[in-house]
């Protein structure tokens, strides 16, 4: 009797794909071309296709309009520019879904596009099996040694579609009802970004190793997201130097998101894991909220910020795991919320709430946190908030009962926080040896789980995703995704001699070119060394050294492959020719001011300054001035130097918060004099000997003032988007 159920199934199987194929045998088969609409179920002819697209965003390369239509891509790759050019240089819409109903595309590989699919108020739209990587990123401005503000994010406003400016993998707006799985959305600046879109299932996609967000969500409620890759999603890191995130998330939920399923996903090192806000609408009203989502047995771990940050919000926060955080979940102004049977280990604080009302904290394991549970009020309430003028925004009415505490620094740091009752709580001497959420499911809290997915649900588990945070490499183009070998500062890129990690697949390396290099520490070794490098002269800034690996497959950042044995060669170089720069510092004031006076501020310039210092590269960034005799505001720098550049072409780069302007060889040549946040400005500048001169005014805030001559024409196109 098996053995005919067998055949049974067999013959059926067999008969369901020859059907399935004599289907796609009759449908019309089309060539990618720019301008191609597609108004019923076709399959593209499989190739690849190298077609740019327009720079709007408003129309696409191919566009499906229509009901009830099934477009067959698989075998089908659009390059909209080539490997050779800049992620920042993509530009346009690969495909578009323009309305319809019931719609499906399955099997497209696009790169090189500022969006990969956007579908725009589609019901039942279904996408399967694509894959959306390497398609628009900005350049970053951050480095090893400090951040640079240029590359915080803000998504606060999307009501005129504001997050088109971040691109995305996919783009989906107004689209209800449908399915996104299978889809794989790497190496771009977000993967999958949803705006009032609802009732989604989204399922056994990777949308991992993105320089913005994994997931992001703007009104949109009733998405099931489940069994999904969103780890690496992060910027704004530096391993042990600063940890800010700068707004990146695995998963971000912004402005009125409800009744969304989250379960079984792993979003691990991310700025945030969880980065949910209730939105502008409730701050201003008190009404609303990111409520009632429920978070259910995912992987918060390794974030530089919060595992899971949810704020003026309702929620559900069962058997997670949050490993390594600054906070393990950072509840500002959460009120009923459930944080229930979750495990919480070696987080700097575990949890973390201010002003929060009748939450309940439960069936917790707490794993060597510093803090287990800080809880408070403040005094007063920040006057430019309408939410405290409309809620009690009093820290009370906690219960915390059943959670047991391991190897805590301090179980409590609870002020001004009145009733709480604990009950049942344990501590324990020694650390848990286990911190699963899947094994420690709570049991002493009565918890009624909603039906998640009619099939079994994977744990998407990958190697990587276990490191610690350490693992967090992030450079001009984003995170690094451990498929390829790389060397990377161990501290500072201006130590002598200059100490980088090996890092990436497992297998050996030998160097086989070097330029401007006295010495190496190792000439061949094991991936995970480390190796010492002294620039020839001591001081030498124009050298570089390349290694072979020899090893695993590897799948480069721009996604070629290459199998295991190939060779594959990585290089670190360093370009920064020697300067002097001689420094000139003022304090204006309002006669003198530059924005309205600057007649009077050039004859400030001409005074005796405050003072005259001499540097040897113009990088200053600072909340506090890191120079005791300059002011926090209204002071300007006048800074001159002489450099003489080998032949060839260069650009002058620079970062300014809040004006700049530079003269090369008496020419001005950028001038960015408005003040403004801090964001970058380009010259061309060619070899041979300049005479530079740079004029910069701080009137509040932050300084950020920076400086870089870069060998080679760096196209000027945006850096990070930024606050808007």
């Amino acid at each position: 009797m098996l053995l005919k159920s067998v055949w049974i199934g067999l013959l059926a199987t067999c008969v369901a794909l020859g059907a399935s194929s004599r289907a796609l045998a009759q449908r019309p088969v089309v060539t990618p071309r720019a301008g191609l609409v597609i108004t019923s179920s076709v399959r593209v002819k499989p190739g690849v296709y190298r077609i740019r697209a327009s720079a709007s965003l408003d129309s696409a390369l191919i566009t499906v309009r229509g009901k009830n239509i099934a477009v067959d891509m698989r075998g089908v790759v659009l390059i909209g520019t080539d490997n050779s050019e800049p992620p920042d240089a993509a530009r346009g819409v690969a495909l578009a879904v323009d309305g319809g109903d019931h719609v499906r595309i399955e099997g497209l590989r696009a790169r090189g596009y500022h969006i990969g699919i956007r579908a725009a108020g589609t019901r039942a739209l279904e996408l399967f099996d694509n894959d959306l990587s390497h398609n628009w990123k900005p350049r970053l401005f951050s480095l090893v040694e400090h951040e640079s503000l240029a590359d915080w994010l803000s998504y606060h406003k999307n009501e005129q579609g504001e997050w088109l400016r971040f691109g995305a993998g996919i783009y989906l707006e107004d689209v209800k009802t449908g399915a996104v799985r299978g889809n794989r959305v790497e190496q771009g600046m977000n993967g999958l970004m949803l705006v009032r879109t609802d009732s989604l299932h989204i399922r056994d996609n990777d949308f991992s190793f993105n320089s913005g967000l994994g997931i992001g969500m703007y009104r949109a409620s009733r998405n099931t997201i489940v069994g999904n890759r969103i780890d690496f999603n992060v910027r704004g890191y530096s391993h042990g130097v600063y940890k800010r995130g700068q707004d990146s998330a695995g998963i971000l939920m912004f402005e009125q998101c409800t009744y969304n399923i989250v379960a079984y996903n792993s979003v691990t090192h991310g700025g945030d894991g969880l980065f949910l806000w209730a939105g502008q609408q409730t701050m201003d009203s008190g009404e609303g909220g990111a409520n009632d989502n429920l978070f259910l047995t995912n992987d918060f771990s390794y974030a530089p910020t919060n595992g899971m940050e949810a704020t003026f919000s309702r929620n559900s926060f069962i058997a997670n795991r949050a490993v390594g955080n600054d906070h393990g979940l950072w509840g500002g102004y959460s009120y009923e919320s459930r944080v229930i049977g979750n495990c919480f280990a070696r987080n700097r604080i575990a949890i973390a709430i201010e002003h929060g009302q009748e939450n309940t904290i439960a069936a917790n394991h707490f794993d060597g946190d510093g803090t287990a549970l800080r809880l408070w009020a403040d005094s007063i309430a920040p006057s430019d908030w309408g939410y405290p003028k409309h809620r009690d925004t009093r820290s009370r009415d906690y219960l915390v009962r059943d959670n047991r505490f391991g190897g805590i620094g301090k179980v409590f740091d609870v002020s001004n926080t009145a009733p709480m009752d604990t009950i049942a709580n344990t501590r324990v001497d020694s650390a848990f040896a286990d911190c699963d959420p899947r094994r420690l499911a709570p049991t002493t809290v009565n918890w009624k789980l909603p039906k998640i997915a009619d099939e079994p649900i994977r744990w998407p588990a990958r190697a990587v995703a276990d490191r610690d945070r350490s693992a967090i490499i992030v450079d001009e183009w984003g995170p690094f995704d451990w498929r390829a070998p790389k060397l990377w500062p161990v501290d500072s890129t201006r130590a002598l001699p200059l100490r980088l990690a090996v890092v990436g697949p497992g297998g050996q390396w030998r160097i086989v070119q070097r330029r401007g290099v006295q010495h190496v520490s190792k000439s061949y070794g094991r991936v995970g060394d480390t190796i010492a490098v002294t620039p020839s002269g001591g001081t030498q800034r124009d050298w570089s050294v390349t290694l072979e690996y020899l090893g695993g497959a590897t799948v480069s950042r721009d996604g070629v492959r290459r199998g295991a044995g190939v060779p594959v060669r990585f290089t670190y170089e360093r370009f920064e020719p020697a300067t002097s720069w001689t420094v000139r510092a003022f304090v204006w004031a309002d006669s003198t001011d530059p924005r309205t006076k600057p007649e009077a501020f050039g004859a400030l310039l001409r005074t005796a300054p405050l003072f005259t210092r001499t540097e040897s590269r113009l990088d200053y960034f600072w909340s506090r001035p890191t120079i005791e005799a300059l002011p926090r505001s209204r002071f300007a720098l006048e800074a001159t130097t002489a450099l003489t550049l080998p032949a060839g072409d260069y650009t002058l780069r620079t970062l300014s918060d809040d004006a700049v302007r530079v003269w090369v060889d008496g020419v001005l040549v950028i001038d960015d004099w408005t003040p403004h946040e801090t964001r970058p400005s380009y010259a061309v500048i060619r070899g041979g000997a300049h005479n530079i001169r740079v004029q910069y005014v701080q009137v509040n805030g932050w300084t950020e003032l920076r400086v870089d001559f870069i060998r080679g024409i760096q196209p000027h196109a945006m850096g990070s988007p930024g606050p808007h």
